[in-house]
């Protein structure tokens, strides 16, 4: 049972974590800060906070546990906000899809809270974001990566696994450049590919037209094209070196489709094809089943074995759990 949380960021993720401790009982009262006074006050309004801090400062004050989850690029001057209130045993998280950016600002402005920092990423999100559509079961069934550094406390690190386990996740861990390189290939470049075809599509004359007749399979893969532009521009300058090589392996991987069928080899395109196909098959299953979580799996190549969370619960993932919706992670 954690005391005080202190939220700073009081969006999709920050509210889904705050409604979520509140309903599995782990928090007496959510402190919260938004640099928009009606989100803060919507925040109050709806029961995700109890107090609203004037500044992220304030928040932290008193809270034996603080969640960070504000666009990557804000980190490092929210961690600057708040380390002279920090207090010395607290445990602090982040939500931010990329972690090298996020680590580098940590050790920068932290100082001697360094130790306290457990970097979190959960795979997990909406179409929508805003805190009106905060869940407190989004985290249920999803994978969460926790990045913690050499300096990390280990008992932290615990503390951590174990909190996340409590809200239904799957917890793993990987070291944060690790982590950006897998996360650029099966997060990060398929929205930057469907953020192109979106702009490709509704650049010819006759795109709305056509987007009329488009059915399942195009509603699919054109979802993820519906992010926030604030938050992803963040994550794809701030992860752009990794992105930009998984661009260029997929240049290659069209490149070769292009040729199959620029030469009409039948065989070629359908081995290309059969490639991918067998691919997906072969790995869906590893894909978490619960939640809205269920993107990142190729990950699992880099990461740890899932971590028990004995004190606090484990993570959900029943058989013969639906492929889970929308990760917007």
């Amino acid at each position: 049972m954690f005391e005080q949380l202190g939220l700073i960021g009081c969006g999709l993720m920050g509210g889904s974590f705050a409604l979520a401790l509140k309903r599995a009982g782990l928090v007496r009262r959510v402190v919260g800060y938004s640099k928009s006074p009606l989100t803060l006050a919507r925040a109050r309004a709806l029961g995700v906070i109890d107090v609203e801090a004037p500044s992220a400062l304030l928040a932290v004050s008193g809270a034996d546990l603080v969640l960070v989850a504000v666009p990557v690029a804000a980190c490092a001057d929210t961690f600057k906000a708040i380390r002279h209130l920090l207090a010395p045993q607290a445990l602090l998280l982040d939500v931010g899809s990329t972690k090298a950016d996020v680590v580098a600002a940590a050790r920068q402005h932290l100082g001697a809270h360094l130790p306290q920092f457990v970097p979190a990423h959960p795979i997990a999100g909406k179409e929508s974001a805003g805190i009106e559509h905060a869940d407190a079961e989004l985290y249920r069934g999803c994978q969460v990566i926790l990045t913690p550094l050499p300096e990390t406390d280990p008992e932290q690190t615990v503390r951590a696994q174990r909190l996340w386990g409590a809200l239904g996740a799957q917890v793993r861990q990987m070291e944060p450049q690790a982590h950006d390189a897998a996360y650029a290939a099966v997060s990060h470049l398929p929205h930057l590919l469907a953020f192109a075809a979106l702009n490709a599509l509704l650049a010819q004359p006759k795109g709305p037209q056509w987007l009329g007749l488009a059915g399942p399979g195009f509603r699919d893969f054109s979802r993820i094209a519906a992010s926030d532009p604030t938050i992803w521009g963040d994550i794809l300058l701030a992860n752009r070196t990794e992105v930009l090589a998984q661009l260029q392996h997929f240049r290659d991987a069209l490149a070769a489709l292009e040729g199959a069928m620029q030469q009409r080899d039948t065989a070629a395109l359908q081995a290309l094809i059969g490639h991918a196909s067998r691919g997906r098959s072969q790995h869906a299953q590893q894909w978490p089943a619960g939640g809205q979580g269920g993107a990142g799996a190729a990950a699992n190549a880099h990461a740890a074995p899932a971590a028990t969370a004995p004190a606090l619960g484990g993570a959900s993932n029943p058989a013969g759990a639906p492929e889970p919706r929308l990760c917007l992670e």
